[in-house]
């Protein structure tokens, strides 16, 4: 049996809007991200199970693993008969890359099982395809994190569609997901066709210092420049007393409060365990609204998908 898991992640990182991605782990151990399992069968079978497995397409057709395994079969002319369990750990419209975990586990463990051995490059090609499928438009920045761990920009590059960057070891990353869903291509197509240049200017001067903060480690300036001036002041009206709870959090010593990917997550970034508590506990409290929600403390994944011990 081949078992693959997946880790969330988180899309624009604030200031990258489609080009940054970063995958994350609870420290409390939690596997927060979905796995594939699969194994040799007499007849094809896709079986789910995990806390959100119900909120998977009714038609097979539309979920992402069945999408995986019929690419294999018309890449290598072999439609194999197996046996395929989806572990559903991520809320589907939850912000934190839950098509992006089914799709990198679902790929990687199908070039393993079908020996197809794909290269890195067209391994995550067929991961922007599939999420493609789902967002409208292939883009990266969730895939790659996921499939390679750490800090993502996507460059698009012909050789190279993906380059990590340096991260700050000591972020804490608290995401919050208030158990409510909110629809990807809603979040996207609220987004204006076209943006003023000044608006532009600034997106590029702050994500271009963000980058130069990174490699020199200036850990103060990468934080006041992780400002989101593409999607966020669009996407407010989606999550309900955005503002306030940015500056109810911002207030308890959180250095950053930004929208993870289309929302409705939130991450926010401390620099020591005891704000990290805080700012955890009063979004539990305050922003989940129901028993699915849940508020993590993590840091960067830095291994991203991998093979489980069975």
């Amino acid at each position: 049996m081949i078992k693959i898991y997946a880790p969330a992640s988180i899309g624009n990182v604030g200031v990258g809007f489609d080009i940054l991605g970063v995958a994350i782990k609870p420290i409390d151990g939690t596997l927060l991200g979905d796995c594939i399992s699969i194994q040799s069968s007499n007849s094809f079978q896709l079986n789910y199970h995990g806390d959100f497995s119900k909120q998977l397409p009714k038609d097979i057709k539309k979920n992402v693993t069945w999408q995986a395994w019929n690419w294999f079969n018309e890449k290598t002319k072999k439609k194999k008969q197996i046996s395929i369990t989806l572990e559903k750990n991520m809320p589907i419209g939850s912000g934190l890359g839950s098509s992006a975990s089914s799709i990198v586990a679902s790929v990687l463990a199908l070039n393993k099982f079908y020996k197809t051995k794909l290269t890195k490059k067209e391994l995550i090609h067929i991961m922007g395809i599939l999420e493609g499928n789902i967002s409208g438009s292939i883009h990266y920045d969730n895939v790659a994190p996921c499939y390679l761990g750490g800090l993502q920009i996507i460059t698009d590059d012909i050789h190279h569609i993906t380059q990590k960057l340096p991260i700050f070891d000591n972020w804490l990353w608290v995401i919050a997901w208030p158990g409510i869903n909110l629809s990807t291509s809603i979040a996207r197509n609220i987004l204006p066709s076209k943006y003023d240049k000044e608006i532009c200017i600034k997106n590029n001067r702050n994500l271009s210092t963000f980058i130069h903060a990174l490699y020199t480690q200036q850990q103060e300036l990468a934080i006041r420049v992780m400002i989101d001036s593409i999607a966020e002041p669009y996407r407010i009206p989606l999550i309900p007393n955005f503002l306030k709870i940015k500056n109810e959090i911002t207030k308890l010593g959180a250095s950053t409060c930004n929208i993870s990917g289309s929302g409705p997550t939130l991450f926010s970034i401390c620099l020591n365990v005891s704000i990290a508590n805080k700012v955890k506990k009063w979004l539990e409290t305050n922003y989940i609204k129901n028993k699915t929600g849940f508020v993590h403390i993590c840091t960067v994944d830095k291994l991203g998908a991998r093979k489980l011990r069975i």
